[in-house]
């Protein structure tokens, strides 16, 4: 058995707060974010395995062409730094691949994918009648009152159309997302920096330059407050929630976690961690309209509002409209302008959940790229994508 220094290159004592999110730590932190970053653990449902095997050699081989690159899978995967590939069609798997360092049973984050998870939480509550979504988010957090998300509804949070002067800046070092990153326990704090809390964060934000509702705007802390919310109509941990509502319906085979802040707030915008098998169980719980062994578990209505009520007018508006055209979000998903009908979950360094209904195939691509945001390498993700879609 390989040690850990000749496995990854380096010592597991070179990880820290300060480079956890770096290339090489990340190869392994990635999977072992809840030993870095506090963090909360969301029990999982079976101890039932999944079955892993498919047609690894045959599929990974195939060749495929990316902005005119010709290439076999395997090699794409390798070249943008994927730690796991899953595909799986009408429920059997048709390609398990990993990276050397991977290991099958850890809890790989996701980011922004945990975002989509929040939707679905904020749609499990809003069915219970806990959550009534036109409502302002003051009305369910009044400390927001004072802040730039004041009179910004909870559906205008979910589809990311809060207007509040921030901007999302990965590698920001001494400016307001080095502060958002603090607040959130993922970085260290320096020398005369005081402990600030994730809530008092997102409450010191203040009014964008426009109105509430008007456009998509690309906005983590709107996904952070909405977990705040979520705790706060519900009187149950966001991890709580999760396993309740979620994780353990779902039965995923293992427990999943998500980072907190100093006080025990949730990163629901971006702390989730989770296998990759179980994050496409979720996927395919969505291909088939909420249902897993033939139990809803998501409503039906909740999945046909997230795959129609999307808005073109105020996605055309918004930032992404170039990266993504004619696409829109809705409750924290993205639905794309393709022949398959496919919706996805994205975050950065890499992860994506991208389900194709039509083609009855659901994708999961877990990754350690350097960068956290790489517009090049995400275009050629999503022809990757469409591309799979071609030859299955």
């Amino acid at each position: 058995m390989q040690n850990f220094n000749q496995k990854y290159g380096f010592k597991r004592s070179d990880v820290t707060l300060r480079n956890w999110r770096q290339r090489p730590y990340n190869t392994w932190s990635f999977q072992h974010v809840n030993e870095v970053v506090p963090s909360a653990r969301i029990p999982g449902g079976t101890t039932q395995k999944v079955s892993t095997e498919g047609s690894v050699s045959d599929l990974a081989q195939q060749y495929i062409t990316i902005k005119s690159d010709k290439v076999t899978i395997e090699t794409f995967l390798t070249q943008s730094e994927t730690d796991v590939f899953l595909i799986y069609q009408k429920g059997k798997p048709l390609l398990n691949w990993s990276a050397p360092h991977y290991a099958q049973d850890a809890p790989h984050i996701i980011f922004s994918i945990s975002k989509s998870f929040t939707g679905i939480l904020a749609g499990q509550l809003e069915d219970l009648g806990l959550l009534n979504t036109s409502k302002p988010v003051e009305h369910y957090l009044p400390e927001a009152i004072s802040s730039g998300f004041s009179g910004c509804t909870v559906q205008q949070l979910l589809d990311m159309q809060a207007s509040v002067g921030f901007s999302e800046e990965y590698l920001n070092q001494d400016g307001d997302y080095a502060r958002y990153r603090r607040s959130t326990a993922w970085n260290p704090i320096k020398q005369g920096q005081v402990q600030e809390g994730l809530c008092d964060f997102l409450c010191s934000l203040p009014t964008g330059t426009a109105p509430h509702g008007e456009k998509f705007h690309y906005l983590s802390p709107a996904s952070d407050l909405l977990g705040l919310i979520l705790e706060q109509v519900s009187g149950s941990s966001y991890a709580e929630l999760m396993s309740k509502f979620l994780w353990r319906p779902i039965e995923a085979q293992n427990d999943a976690f998500v980072t907190v802040d100093a006080y025990g707030a949730p990163r629901g915008a971006g702390g989730l961690s989770v296998q990759a098998q179980d994050l496409l169980r979720l996927g395919e719980t969505l291909r088939q309209n909420g249902q897993h062994n033939n139990k809803q578990i998501i409503s039906e209505r909740w999945i046909h509002d997230m795959k129609t009520s999307g808005s073109k007018e105020a996605w055309a508006k918004g930032n992404f409209a170039e990266f993504l055209p004619n696409a829109c979000y809705r409750n924290k998903w993205y639905q794309l302008e393709n022949p398959y009908k496919a919706f996805m979950a994205i975050g950065i360094h890499g992860q994506w959940l991208y389900v194709i209904p039509e083609k009855e195939v659901t994708i999961v691509k877990l990754s350690s790229q350097a960068l956290p945001q790489d517009d090049e390498l995400d275009t050629k993700c999503l022809h990757f994508f469409e591309q799979i879609s071609h030859i299955l």
